[in-house]
């Protein structure tokens, strides 16, 4: 069995690739690249998505002010409807491969399950981090969680340099510490000299959940979207399938954890779910199911610029919803911001002066995927004929 195993999956190897070879490699320019209306539209819709999201938190709370219902189930529950919903996508528009499918075959659930084994590291990761965003709030309040949080933008960067061997050039680099600043700044609810409550915290379990913020989540992203290029020719849906199963099955043991510590049944944790729940629900398995996109087709950066985004539409719609106040921090913030992403995306590395583009490395403009040109490659066959490698993703 490990022999046939074996051979099926080396069957996969023969047209995979590294992650890097996904930008590099003109044999699969076809296949990687993507739109500039495609890349437009995941923005929008991960604004969409991740703007409502926070809105149905607030509305799912009930009139204590606190959560009826248990956040790990919830996680849970978020993991199997986006694994249900990739089931439900394959079983229409197939695997990808030719065989029999894996969900009418366990030889080759399991062969594809080894295929894309490398999507459980980025599950596990994806599921302590559920649990490190609950533990901070113990330690901290909520505005200095989510500033503590946005230091990880830096690691990001540096996981990128390191795992996908990403290079940004000094501008971008001032891009990213004026997205962080941006940030911040919306965050700052005032300027006054009041006690600061987070001084009081437990020094070493707030600095192993502040570590924890830093680097899990960021380290989880990148390696996602490693494991996702490293075999471009695989189905992105095939891909998801396999990383919301391994999320749910880390949940679940999250979630039985938990129901033993505490003493109660497991079927009592899934108490208290309502209306606003459920919406609550399939708004983060849709928002989860898109960053699967982003990671495969774009990258963590323009990830995260689009999370910013869609913080800025967030506080938009809380102030029509619910009255919540603009502030100046606002609008300071959401100015750097703006000013950050047009660095970021117009100013990337153009090549040493005089350098030919076939001698050019991969391209930080996050407006291509397999764009950038091997040694004696041919620019204008990379980018198509009349095309532009070097193209931003935002209009000059």
């Amino acid at each position: 069995m490990h022999e046939r195993i074996n051979e099926s999956f080396k069957a996969h190897n023969d047209t995979s690739r590294t992650a890097f070879d996904a930008y590099s490699d003109q044999k699969h320019k076809g296949k990687a690249q993507v739109s500039y209306g495609f890349k437009v539209a995941l923005v929008a819709l991960d604004c969409l998505f991740l703007g409502l999201q926070p809105v149905l938190v607030h509305l799912s709370k009930n009139s204590k002010g606190t959560y009826s219902f248990h956040p790990v189930a919830v996680n849970f529950m978020v993991e199997l409807a986006k694994t249900l919903f990739a089931l439900a996508v394959l079983m229409f528009t197939g695997t990808g491969r030719a065989g029999v499918p894996m969900y009418r075959s366990v030889r080759s659930f399991v062969v594809d399950a080894h295929h894309n084994r490398l999507l459980a590291v980025p599950a596990v990761l994806y599921a302590i981090n559920n649990l490190l965003k609950f533990s901070m709030q113990l330690f901290f309040r909520p505005t200095t969680t989510k500033m503590l949080g946005n230091l990880k933008i830096f690691t990001i960067a540096l996981l990128m340099r390191l795992v996908m061997r990403r290079t940004f050039n000094v501008i971008q680099w001032e891009a990213l510490f004026l997205l962080v600043a941006g940030i911040t700044i919306n965050q700052l609810q005032s300027c006054g000299s009041a006690p600061n409550p987070d001084l009081h915290v437990p020094l070493l379990p707030a600095a192993l959940c502040t570590l924890g913020t830093v680097t899990v989540p960021a380290a989880a992203s990148v390696y996602n979207e490693f494991a996702l290029k490293k075999h471009m020719d695989t189905s992105v849906h095939l891909q998801n399938f396999f990383l919301y199963f391994y999320g749910a099955a880390f949940n679940f043991i999250f979630l039985a954890a938990t129901a033993l510590r505490q003493q109660q049944p497991l079927g009592e944790m899934f108490q208290g779910l309502s209306l606003i729940t459920y919406l609550l629900i399939a708004n983060n398995a849709a928002q989860g199911v898109l960053s699967s996109f982003f990671y495969k087709f774009a990258d963590t950066i323009l990830k995260k610029y689009s999370s910013t985004i869609a913080t800025i539409w967030t506080a938009l719609l809380s102030f029509a919803m619910f009255g919540h106040e603009l502030t100046i921090n606002f609008f300071l913030g959401v100015s750097i911001v703006f000013v950050s992403m047009h660095q970021f995306f117009t100013f990337g590395d153009k090549g040493k002066p005089g350098e030919p583009r076939s001698k050019m490395v991969y391209s930080p403009s996050l407006d291509h995927i397999a764009l950038a040109a091997t040694a004696g490659g041919n620019a204008g066959a990379v980018a198509g004929e009349g095309g532009d490698i070097r193209r931003p993703l935002l209009p000059r």
